[in-house]
């Protein structure tokens, strides 16, 4: 059963090609002598659409296949010529197209095809031809409106599977997009620690929902981070994720860049400018230290949260947005609000949800694998280098850490990151808290069995270029190895 818009197109395609009761009648004149001699035409076809490559892969049942489909080619044409062209001839035509493209077969060899077997059926018509030459020019024109109406047919029925095909992929691919983005998070967050698990766990609990989001951390802990990741992983994410810092903008130039101006708002408006709010509708505006937004500006924000209405600046015109809020913060908002400086009932509004980052020093754990991330695969270090990262207290967190690493891989002569070249409050630091080495107390073999283990980690394990550094034979190292039980 066809839909009726279905229906009500192919009445359509009829009136635009004008066929009409002299047609008919033209091609029932006709009909038995095409029928007749249409054999060779046939096999024609199927010499011509069995040259392609692409046929081959589909038509795999040999001349038994062929033969069963030239007999439903011979019932095509005969439907073609006797009609009636109603719902069912629709109907049985939409389904040859359904077939043709479950099958696979390409829709370009099948028109070539076609259009050879067109011009075998006008040739057919002209070589037996023995009426009147105008009526012979009239039959010819009838015969090609009905095949333009049955290839119109087709080719509706390979538009309507390709693009129910396409929203089927539209949809698996968005869903093997959030899948992936849930549970990869994000490509540049990184860490295994407890901590950081409850983080990715909140991720993937609050992604989902339009409520606003408080991120709050200390500075460098990675709340942008934070913020991406649950934008990619909403529903919003086809849409713009805008960010704006509101300690880096003056109070004056933040209320334009969030709500807007108009032109001749204020002196150097030479133009109105939509504010972020109106940039960010439909997707997510992420305000980081909402903690520095001054008073009158909170009392804005509040305003679009709770109606989502705002006015740009120099405008009595109120505007609509759609906007999901993710708000960041390295203060506590609670003492802001004893000491009067944040309002306690925008902060009611944005803590609908809070994620907690915490700061590296609750998360040593992962600075082996922020290391490895920020230098890649092509750098080395020796322990010492790591002892003095994992015992300092990093007040800048993960952003302090990889400004550290860049400065040691400038100052690197080689591929191997030395905990000399750190900036020297840290290494002073971390010296003082990292463990002792055996120092001239110790014996001489467990100075050597240090050593030994030291730069063998430095080069991650490779004998040949810890050998060239320790100044011995690689046999020699092998035996060093199993000696001191260095793995």
């Amino acid at each position: 059963m066809q839909p009726p818009e279905s229906y009500e197109k192919y009445l359509d395609l009829q009136q635009y090609i004008d066929l009409n009761d002299e047609d008919l009648r033209r091609i029932a004149a006709v009909r038995e002598r095409l029928l007749a001699h249409s054999a060779p035409i046939i096999d024609d076809f199927y010499t011509e659409i069995s040259r392609h490559p692409q046929t081959a892969r589909v038509i795999t049942g040999g001349n038994s296949q062929i033969a069963q489909l030239k007999f439903s080619l011979r019932q095509w044409l005969r439907q073609l010529l006797s009609g009636p062209y109603d719902s069912d001839y629709l109907a049985l035509r939409t389904r040859v197209g359904q077939r043709h493209v479950a099958i696979g077969l390409d829709q370009v060899y099948t028109c070539v095809a076609l259009s050879r077997m067109r011009n075998g059926l006008i040739r057919l018509l002209s070589d037996t031809w023995q009426e009147a030459p105008d009526e012979l020019l009239l039959t010819i024109q009838t015969l090609n409106k009905l095949l333009d109406l049955d290839q119109a047919i087709i080719e509706d029925a390979y538009q309507a599977a390709f693009l129910a095909q396409s929203q089927n992929l539209s949809k698996e691919n968005l869903q093997l997009r959030v899948a992936l983005e849930r549970e990869q998070r994000s490509t540049h967050i990184v860490g295994n620690s407890e901590a950081m698990l409850e983080v990715y766990r909140l991720i993937d609990r609050t992604a989902a929902t339009d409520k606003p989001i408080l991120i709050q951390g200390e500075s460098g802990t990675g709340k942008e981070l934070v913020a991406k990741a649950l934008h990619r992983a909403s529903r919003f994410s086809g849409k713009p994720l805008v960010v704006i810092n509101c300690a880096a903008l003056p109070e004056s130039l933040l209320e334009s860049e969030l709500f807007g101006h108009e032109k001749g708002a204020f002196t150097g408006a030479i133009a109105s400018k939509p504010g972020l709010f109106e940039v960010a509708d439909g997707g997510t505006l992420f305000i980081d230290e909402i903690g520095e937004l001054a008073g009158g500006l909170q009392a804005k924000l509040l305003r679009v949260l709770e109606d989502g209405s705002l006015r740009r600046v120099g405008s009595v015109k109120e505007r609509r947005v759609n906007v999901r809020l993710l708000a960041a913060t390295n203060r506590d908002l609670a003492i802001e609000i004893e000491k009067g400086r944040f309002r306690e009932d925008l902060y009611y509004r944005i803590n609908v949800l809070t994620i907690l980052l915490p700061p590296l020093r609750e998360r040593r754990g992962d600075i082996l694998q922020l290391v490895s991330h920020f230098t890649g695969k092509s750098w080395n270090w020796d322990s010492r280098f790591m002892e003095v990262l994992e015992n300092y207290s990093w007040p800048g967190n993960v952003r302090q850490l990889r400004n550290a690493i860049e400065r040691t891989k400038v100052l690197a002569e080689e591929d191997t990151l030395l905990a000399e070249n750190l900036p020297p409050e840290i290494l002073r630091t971390g010296s003082e808290l990292a463990p002792h080495k055996p120092g001239s107390e110790a014996d001489l073999e467990t100075i050597n069995r240090s050593h030994i283990a030291d730069t063998f980690k430095r080069y991650s394990g490779n004998k040949a270029r810890t050998a060239r550094a320790l100044g011995i034979s690689r046999r020699t190292l092998y035996r060093l190895l199993e000696k001191h039980a260095i793995e």
